[in-house]
């Protein structure tokens, strides 16, 4: 059963071939003999998994069912989670167990799902490796030796491991796109807005999004489909209606025009990932695509002016982990400063540091005009490139990352270089579009990942487009060996 979709798992249950317990046992058993190597849970629920695949049993069996109903989930631990810790990967919150659901949980608890867990990652999503975990590093199961690419590192690795079939993650700047690519399968990150940031714990709010992690675009079509609409407790939340992801997932890409900017295609850019990458534009010819240059001028941008936005958001954020009201508490603090000063400097780890520092800086008295001011000048100048490139096109694709899967602990220290793992994803935040990845390659065993962008509210557009590609191909249906 582990090898199946979300999908083929849906028509398994329906078809009674197997129950949801029986699923739910499997993939418990799975997770216990192979995350030892990966490190990709923080908590595993067995009981809370196995109340709820018998509920789900249940109402199957009374004919109260729906596309989910019994399939099995793991969320991010930076979702809420009613009863369970929520740590997001950091001592700060090791002990923090949330007295409700986030709405993404809450929605997915609705359709039936079956919560296996919750999943690794960079501390408060602050990583692109998945390194700055407290709880340690996520493998990448195609290469142990590998980071999986963060901050959703722990989601990805799983699903890729075939430790389940589909879990949640969150896209800051690339955190579902760059762990999907450089673990092999398909992540979302829909437009902003589209799905509740409710009782998901905050980085940078303004360019925070939730999003599904699956081997499939098909998979991710089911998931988006529950997690998506609109929640009065979010005031980010978009109105617009939900659409039937999966009723346009057959339609053929004729007539689709796909542009490549020419900014995505130069230095800096793997010989390997371009050729994958190429590879798999000439596939979309033959499936009916056209294929324009676009530009986006204000591209090498994107990364200043995120890592001027995101630290100052997330200093603003972070401030309520003070030791007083929840989170870690220094022991015997001689005085309030103490209490604050050593609580959060035991709480946070190096990364998380960093960037509070960095984004303090920026809104302090006399540099906020000459940082965070002109970095939201350059944010609409990248929305603008966007807007203007998709007067030309329909989807802009690129790679997702400059190369593929990095060994633990070689950009560990250079800040910078790691950040620079994101220069093709941050954009898409700033701009608040979606952007989905799907694999389509690989370079030395480690897999290649393509990123389609989207105008806004355009995720049925994506997920057609990469379906029809996973239709003729089959990079996603590999696995990573010894996990197969």
């Amino acid at each position: 059963m582990h090898t199946q979709t979300l999908a083929e798992l849906a028509r398994g249950l329906a078809a009674g071939a197997f129950s949801s317990r029986e699923l739910t046992e499997a993939l418990l058993a799975r997770i216990q003999a192979h995350d030892g190597a990966l490190n990709s849970f923080i908590t595993v629920t067995p009981e809370r998994a196995l109340a709820q695949a018998d509920a789900a049993d249940a109402a199957r069996a009374r004919g109260e069912y729906g596309a989910l109903t019994g399939l099995p989930i793991a969320h991010k631990d930076i979702f809420c989670t009613q009863g369970v810790k929520t740590s997001c990967g950091s001592k700060m919150l090791d002990r923090f167990v949330a007295p409700y659901d986030a709405t993404v949980v809450a929605k997915l608890d609705a359709a039936g799902m079956v919560m296996l867990g919750k999943t690794n990652m960079d501390e408060f999503a602050m990583g692109s490796s998945n390194e700055s975990s407290w709880y340690g590093p996520v493998r990448n199961p195609w290469d142990v030796r590998a980071v999986p690419g963060g901050s959703s590192g722990g989601s990805a690795a799983a699903v890729a491991a075939r430790l389940l079939p589909a879990a949640t993650g969150t896209d800051t700047g690339g955190s579902i796109r760059q762990p999907a690519a450089l673990c092999g399968i398909t992540g979302l990150k829909p437009t902003y807005g589209r799905v509740s940031r409710w009782g998901m714990i905050a980085y940078a709010s303004s360019l925070d999004q939730g999003g599904p992690l699956a081997r499939t675009a098909e998979d991710c079509a089911l998931l988006l489909g529950a997690m998506a609409g609109f929640d009065a407790r979010d005031s980010t939340s978009a109105g617009a209606p939900v659409p039937d992801y999966r009723a346009g997932l057959e339609a053929g890409l004729d007539g689709l025009r796909i542009g490549l900017p020419k900014e995505y295609f130069g230095a800096g850019l793997d010989a390997g990932v371009a050729r994958a990458v190429e590879a798999a534009i000439d596939e979309y010819r033959r499936l009916g695509a056209d294929v324009v240059e676009v530009s986006l001028p204000n591209a090498q941008l994107a990364i200043p002016a995120y890592y001027v936005i995101a630290p100052c958001e997330a200093s603003s954020n972070l401030a309520r982990y003070d030791g007083v009201r929840f989170g870690h508490r220094c022991e015997a603090p001689r005085d309030l400063v103490d209490l604050y000063t050593r609580s959060r400097a035991e709480g946070f780890g190096a990364e998380v540091q960093r960037r509070i520092l960095v984004g303090t800086y920026a809104l302090s008295a006399g540099y906020y005009d000459a940082y965070y001011l002109k970095a939201q000048q350059i944010r609409r100048l990248i929305h603008e490139d966007f807007r203007r490139a998709f007067e030309h096109c329909d989807l802009i694709a690129g790679p997702t990352t400059p190369d593929v899967a990095f060994d633990l602990g070689e950009k560990a220290d250079d800040p910078v270089a790691l950040y620079l793992a994101d220069i093709y994803t941050v954009a898409v935040n700033l701009a608040g579009l979606p952007a989905l990845s799907h694999p389509v390659g690989d370079k030395g065993g480690r897999p290649v990942g393509l990123q389609l962008i989207g105008p806004a509210f355009a995720e049925a557009r994506l997920l057609n487009a990469a379906h029809r590609f996973q239709l003729a191909t089959d990079w996603h249906r590999r696995a990573p060996q010894g996990f197969a």
